[in-house]
């Protein structure tokens, strides 16, 4: 599989909407106050996050205390770059994070050390994954493209065409419809399109 290319630039973070689902702490407001230091606008969230919150560019989350019920979406389809915020490293909890996918993570207590990098490494992560996820997703569009085009095949074979012949009729077919190969398959497997034989 073809790894996704990796962009040195450094992206401005400026103007990037940060939130952080925790409860009142000092430690969020040392986080809070470094966000804003590096020109995020950074909000605080406990025990909901808002109504706009898929919106968001990062999410930092408390490992300690949240749970899954808190987020809008599915473990590890979040739609932006995830950073735990890790206190206790109790072993479920860590594995709850994971499978929540986190992208980068800060111990706690927060210092203002660590926060900026902590927000790239978590953008690239999260962007490479993005860009893993879409290969997947047209990897597997291809295979079942590929699949409608054997069924089709195999269809015009059932009228005593050899496989060749078939895969030539199949091929007639979609430049007299003006058509991809494999929207002619899908029309020939529903039927809707024009089946040809060749003798």
């Amino acid at each position: 599989m073809r790894r996704p290319r990796h962009n040195n630039r450094i992206p401005n973070l400026g103007g990037r909407r940060a939130l952080v689902l925790h409860r009142e702490h000092a430690n969020v407001s040392a986080l809070l106050r470094q966000l804003v230091a590096i020109g995020l606008d950074a909000q605080e969230a406990w025990p909901a996050l808002p109504y706009d919150a898929e919106q968001a560019d990062f999410l930092f989350f408390d490992v300690d205390m949240a749970c899954n019920e808190q987020f809008p979406w599915q473990p590890g389809e979040a739609p932006m770059p995830l950073i735990a915020l890790i206190g206790s490293e109790a072993p479920g909890r860590v594995e709850w994070a994971m499978s929540h996918r986190a992208d980068a993570h800060l111990v706690k207590p927060i210092g203002s050390a660590g926060i900026y990098s902590t927000l790239l490494i978590a953008l690239q992560k999260f962007e490479e994954r993005k860009a893993v996820a879409s290969e997947i997703n047209d990897l597997r569009q291809q295979v079942a493209e590929r699949g409608a085009i054997v069924r089709a095949v195999l269809k015009l074979m059932e009228q005593g065409l050899n496989e060749h012949e078939a895969f030539s009729a199949l091929r007639s077919l979609a430049m007299d419809e003006r058509v991809t190969l494999e929207e002619a398959a899908h029309g020939l497997i529903q039927g809707g399109a024009r089946q040809r034989r060749l003798g």
